[in-house]
């Protein structure tokens, strides 16, 4: 009887099962899920009506009606870059308006980054970054250690345990970038992944193959006004991907290292995971909804091509179909966003030079709306099979489970609301994102939230935000402990 808050007669969606249930919040955990479970005096409010910020006694507790929607584990994006400074300026959402766009699109933990910058130690740029997070944050968040200076680390196996006692299990490294300063050689890949097997931590990788990629960006660049924005996908051909995703691949397999290679965009690298897999690699793969659902022609629009210019560029379409694939049969283990906005203002200081364009696009707010339509809805997976792919596995994967990722008795009460036969075309215009565009403009797509709770909190409804600013909490992660970790 000490229910706060009661989500009643929906259909629960797990990674392995489907059932109609109640689920019941105290606090911020589940408490109960059953069916009929009541409470005196309750009465049933819908998100938009729900006080933000608050909770109700025994008397006052509320009950959301989930008849006729599902009831899914929070989303959870492993992959986002808020208030990132980069390429001469700023991305356009900050910490607040990313999170609020988040939770408007039912993703209730989010995964940034860290800077090495000019630091011999991981842990200063992990306490930068928190302070810039502080006060802003309104879904909850982790942080990935980026590495750009491996061998100006002082003691490597140092910072990695003392950052996996703090709760930051994984660090990025780059295999491009040479040309700022950030590139990892392969010496430090197979060093990182080394000290990695030791600990049970994981080693991200972002996989592209610089010399040659270097030598095709000269080459086009000398015909870049002929090319315009196509140039940048003609100088990324899907075999500088496949290439350094296969080298990285063979260092996982040699010293036994978690690999997570991020932003997969072709479809050889989905085979190449397939293939990994077959011989027992310990190595996963996250792809995002642009490169399963663009394809680089976009770029030959002459007035708004360079808008979707991210790093890596998106693919073609048996690249699409490869990665959905993928995402399937298990290949690819999870889909995330690689948030990083920017303005048309700030886009358009490319000024026809495609090695200009600020890399990336607003997503975090369309990631589950998307793989709801265009993956369960058009048939190319099961509603299970959608839930692991958003939340459960990212959390298994991160370190975050069983705390979220699931509907459990004890788990975090981060819980995303959908009436399936809901749809909305997508603009720009009613979007939280701090942003005057959207790759997907006008697109028609299901699996908005009714309502996104997070740690028992009502905080977005109907593509409103009704939390507290500030409200998001630091989630300290575990290694990397899932040896049984299928697809």
């Amino acid at each position: 009887m000490g229910y706060d808050l009661i989500v009643k007669n929906g259909t629960v969606v797990t990674e392995d099962k489907i059932f109609k249930s109640d689920v019941a919040i105290e606090g911020e955990k589940i408490a109960a899920i059953g069916n009929n479970l009541e409470l005196e005096g309750a009465s049933t409010l819908g998100p938009s009506r729900a006080p933000a910020g608050t909770r109700s006694s025994v008397k006052g507790a509320r009950i959301i009606d989930a008849a006729g929607k599902i009831v899914i584990p929070g989303g959870i994006d492993v992959h986002v870059h808020l208030q990132l400074k980069v390429s001469g300026t700023v991305t356009s959402d900050d910490f607040e308006t990313g999170t609020k766009a988040a939770a408007c699109g039912g993703v209730t933990t989010i995964i940034d980054f860290t800077s090495q910058g000019k630091y011999d130690n991981l842990t200063a740029g992990v306490e930068e970054r928190m302070r810039e997070a502080e006060g802003k944050v309104c879904v909850d968040y982790s942080l990935h250690s980026g590495i750009t200076g491996f061998k100006r680390l002082k003691n490597p196996a140092k910072e990695f345990k003392r950052l996996m006692d703090f709760g930051i299990p994984s660090h990025k490294m780059f295999m491009i970038y040479g040309n700022r300063g950030w590139q990892s050689d392969d010496a430090d890949l197979f060093s990182a992944l080394s000290l990695a097997r030791e600990i049970g931590a994981t080693v991200c990788v972002h996989a592209e193959s610089e010399k040659v990629m270097d030598f095709l960006i000269a080459k086009y660049a000398k015909e870049k006004r002929k090319h315009g924005a196509y140039a940048h996908a003609l100088s990324r051909p899907s075999f500088i991907e496949e290439e350094a995703a296969q080298r990285a691949l063979k260092w996982s397999e040699v010293t036994g290292g978690h690999l997570y290679v991020v932003h997969l965009s072709t479809g050889k690298g989905a085979e190449l995971f397939k293939q990994a897999h077959a011989r027992g690699i310990n190595a996963h793969a996250e792809t995002c909804p642009q490169y399963l659902l663009l394809q680089d022609d976009v770029f030959k629009d002459k007035k708004r091509g360079h808008l979707y210019a991210t790093c890596p560029q998106v693919k073609k379409k048996e690249d699409n179909e490869r990665l959905w694939k993928g995402l399937t049969q298990g290949d690819v283990s999870i889909v995330s966003t690689d948030t990083c906005t920017f303005t048309t203002k700030q886009k358009a200081v490319w000024g026809g030079d495609f090695t200009k364009i600020p890399y990336g696009m607003p997503g975090v707010e369309t990631l589950i709306p998307s793989i709801f339509t265009f993956g369960y809805k058009a048939g190319k997976f099961s509603l299970s099979r959608f839930v692991s792919l958003i939340s459960t596995n990212p959390a298994k994967l991160m370190g975050l489970y069983p705390k979220k990722g699931v509907i459990a008795k004890g788990s975090d009460a981060d819980l995303c609301v959908i009436d399936p036969k809901v749809s909305r075309f997508i603009d720009y215009k009613t979007m939280a994102a701090n942003c005057d565009w959207s790759p997907y403009q006008g697109w028609k797509m299901f699996g908005f939230p009714d309502c996104t709770i997070s740690r028992g909190e009502i905080i977005a409804g109907k593509g409103e935000y009704v939390g507290r600013i500030g409200r998001g909490k630091f989630v300290k992660r575990k290694g990397f402990g899932w040896k049984d970790f299928g697809k």
